[in-house]
Order: C-alpha cells, then sequence, then structure tokens
C-alpha cells in the first residue's frame, strides 16, 4: 500500500516543477534568440553588403593611353569579401572592344555579370550576345571571359548567327575579339538564301485584275528562332 504524500510534499513538488519549467522556457527563449542573432549577423555582415553602389555606371579601361574597353551597366555593386573583390551587375551589362584605331571589334551584352577583380575574370548569364566587327553573332545563356587568357569561352549551347548561315553546337571557344572561334560540339547549320532580287522587265509590273498569282502551299518559311 502506498502511503499518501502530506499536503506541504504537494506544495514543493509543484513549486520545484514551476521552476523548472521557468528554467526550460528561458533556456529555449536563449536559444531560439542565439539562432536569430546568428541569422541577422550572417545577414548584415559586412562581407554581404556592398562597399560600392552605383546606378547608370559608364566607366573606359585603358593601356598605354589607349581606350579598349568601355563598360555601360544600368547598377553596379561592389564586394570585398574574403580578400576577392567583385563586381556585380544585376540589371545587365554593355561591354565593348576597341582596336588601336579606336573601333569597335566586339560588343557583348548580357542581363547579369560578374567581375572577379583578382582573377582577371568575367562571367556573364542570361541572354548573352556577342558580336564581331564581321557582323557574327554569338547568342549563349553564360559566357566566360579571362582578360589575361585574352580568351572567351562556354560549355553551354550556342547560336551563330551568320550573313549565309546559322550554326548550333555545345561549348564555344574563341579569342576575346571574337576573331578565331569555334564551337565544340556542332550541332547541325541552317544555310540562308541571301541572293539578290533579280530585276523584272517591264511588263511586269501590269497586273490582271481579280487575278492573285499562282502560290505552291508547300513551300513554307523557315522558322529560324531567336
Amino acid at each position: 500500500m502506498k502511503i499518501p504524500k502530506s499536503g506541504s510534499d504537494t506544495i514543493k513538488i509543484v513549486h520545484f516543477l514551476r521552476i523548472a519549467a521557468l528554467f526550460s522556457g528561458a533556456a529555449f527563449l536563449l536559444f531560439a534568440c542565439e539562432n536569430n542573432i546568428e541569422k541577422i549577423k550572417a545577414f548584415s555582415s559586412p562581407e554581404n553588403l556592398p562597399v560600392v553602389e552605383a546606378s547608370n555606371f559608364e566607366t573606359m579601361f585603358t593601356d598605354s593611353g589607349e581606350v579598349r574597353f568601355s563598360l555601360k551597366a544600368p547598377k553596379l555593386l561592389r564586394f570585398e569579401g574574403e580578400g576577392k573583390p567583385y563586381a556585380e551587375f544585376p540589371e545587365g551589362i554593355e561591354l565593348v572592344k576597341y582596336d588601336e584605331h579606336q573601333n569597335i571589334i566586339s560588343n557583348i551584352t548580357a542581363d547579369y555579370a560578374k567581375q572577379f577583380e583578382k582573377e582577371e575574370k568575367w562571367e556573364a548569364k542570361n541572354n548573352v550576345v556577342a558580336t564581331n566587327a564581321q557582323g557574327d553573332t554569338l547568342k549563349t545563356e553564360h559566357l566566360i571571359w579571362e582578360e589575361k587568357e585574352e580568351r572567351i569561352y562556354t560549355e553551354e549551347f550556342v547560336r551563330i548567327i551568320r550573313e549565309d548561315q546559322i550554326i548550333t553546337g555545345i561549348g564555344f571557344q574563341s579569342d576575346q575579339s571574337l576573331q578565331n572561334w569555334r564551337i565544340k560540339n556542332p550541332k547541325g547549320t541552317i544555310y540562308i538564301n541571301v541572293a539578290e532580287p533579280q530585276p523584272q522587265p517591264p511588263d511586269s509590273a501590269v497586273q490582271i485584275p481579280n487575278e492573285s498569282p499562282p502560290q505552291n502551299p508547300s513551300k513554307k518559311p523557315v522558322d529560324l528562332g531567336n
């Protein structure tokens, strides 16, 4: 048979349980506060905040007093985290390269870009379009430019649009002027008819009322995409 506890013992047990609950609640709140503080510190860390922010940014890169590149961007953010400074262009970029006579020899635009200063490397993403002096146009979603190595490359799908053909493939590399380029894994080529229209004799200008020119429904324009 169990011996019933006295009233004073019951009061002591209830009091002890209340104190234990208070300590447990305080420990839980302290742990939650520490987690929140760590999150706040991580979010507001100087390494995660830009040291420079600029809008409608424009600049030029010179070599021996001559302009080699010009840069335009709607927004610039510069970071210096962990001793690896970099610039971010979250709203896009336009980068133009010039020759010694200040003629444009290549142009690159993208919806997003980064410049890694110490590595002397640029990374462009999303709707990347590069054009050389001959009018050849490269379209891809990711492009790397290494200034020191003077080369441009990607491992993504690419489309090269020329005056008379469109070439597609996976992987691309070129010099930084986009003059000597090659596609690593070509997928196909579409040839475009660029023949000039032949002059018509004077009689062809006469039209017969209510008579339409003959049509060939089997021939349709080729959809070349973007």
